[in-house]
């Protein structure tokens, strides 16, 4: 059970990384809006495939709460009923929760995949859940974190809710990723206690404290690289696919802000590598650290000269996730763990 239990946490691990890789996608295709609402997608368990199966046909079986485009807006079935040989109002209320209605089959069903991996990504962690309470008798603070992250998957779905309802509100992306960051620590923070019989704790404050401040600017460097990126987005409302070439011409200072701080990151690292050797600790974590920075710089540096190639944006959020996760990890092994056993 106790194999079960980190196997498990390893491939809920991986299905979250997926889920953020996919909401990256969605975001990159600008998808976020291919269902316009949730947790169905105009109403319907299956999205559609043709905008006739959203219009208004006489003689239409239609679904008490499916959602159709008509006339430019999104109207919502009121009962279960078939359609007259002429449109009766009466039947239908208007969709008030936002004021989009465009229909693109394929962003629809982009947006579709990335619900369904959360929703695959969602039983996953109740299984690992289940698997916990083997430790019922010796490590109930294992409990307590699968409970958390079963608690995270489902309030990281209402926020997803929250996005669609309120047209994509940038803050509430904000908020929808970091969240998807603190389930990523607790999966690891599980995995890690779970194995913690083979870890030696280490007691070097000053690598220690490294580590901490490492992680606190990947994060203040994601939320601002957020900001960069709605930056984007407006530029992509405003001039098109076509002029990619033009997104940064007039940069605000959050992108200058973005690609200094990343220096400051790559120094703090680099530190922490030399003081690991200086040191004679085990340099695997940080040697993946600084490569995956390397990554993540080199991906920046094409973005700008290379005007956005396609997937980079994902590849440099993901990478930014993948960062997240061995700082973290490696973070745990300067922890105490003393309350495990009094819980």
């Amino acid at each position: 059970m106790r194999n079960n239990f980190i196997a498990i946490s390893k491939i809920s691990l991986m299905l979250v990384y997926l889920v953020i890789l996919a909401g990256s996608l969605v975001r990159m295709t600008g998808s976020g809006m291919g269902c316009p609402d949730w947790p169905k997608c105009f109403g319907l368990i299956l999205p559609p495939t043709n905008i006739s199966q959203i219009e208004w046909s006489p003689n239409k079986t239609f679904k008490k709460g499916v959602i159709l485009k008509n006339e430019g807006v999104l109207i919502v079935a009121k009962k279960n009923f078939v359609s007259s040989q002429n449109f009766n109002y009466s039947n239908w209320e208007d969709y008030t929760k936002h004021n989009y209605s465009e229909f693109n089959p394929i962003k629809t069903w982009i947006e579709f995949v990335n619900r369904l991996i959360g929703a695959i990504a969602g039983l996953a962690t109740l299984i690992m859940l289940a698997f916990s309470f083997k430790y019922w008798s010796e490590n109930k603070i294992i409990i307590l974190s699968s409970l958390l992250i079963v608690f995270g998957m489902g309030f990281q779905a209402w926020l997803g809710k929250l996005v669609v309802d309120s047209n994509l509100a940038p803050y509430k992306i904000t908020v929808h990723m970091l969240m998807a960051f603190l389930i990523i620590a607790l999966i690891i923070y599980s995995i890690y206690i779970a194995n913690l019989s083979s870890k030696n704790i280490n007691k070097d404050i000053v690598v220690k404290y490294l580590v901490l401040g490492s992680i606190i600017l990947s994060l203040i460097q994601i939320i601002i690289g957020t900001q960069v990126r709605e930056f984007i987005d407006v530029q992509y409302e405003l001039l098109g696919s076509e002029n990619k070439d033009q997104w940064l011409d007039s940069p605000n200072l959050n992108f200058y802000f973005h690609r200094t701080f990343s220096i400051l990151i790559l120094i703090t690292n680099v530190l922490l590598y030399y003081l690991t050797i200086k040191r004679k600790y085990n340099t695997d974590l940080i040697l993946k650290i600084c490569f995956i920075i390397f990554l993540e710089i080199m991906v920046g540096v094409l973005m700008y000269y290379g005007d956005f190639p396609i997937s980079s944006q994902p590849i440099h959020l993901f990478l930014a996730t993948i960062l997240f996760g061995y700082q973290f990890y490696w973070f745990l092994h300067f922890t105490k763990n003393n309350i495990i056993n009094d819980l």
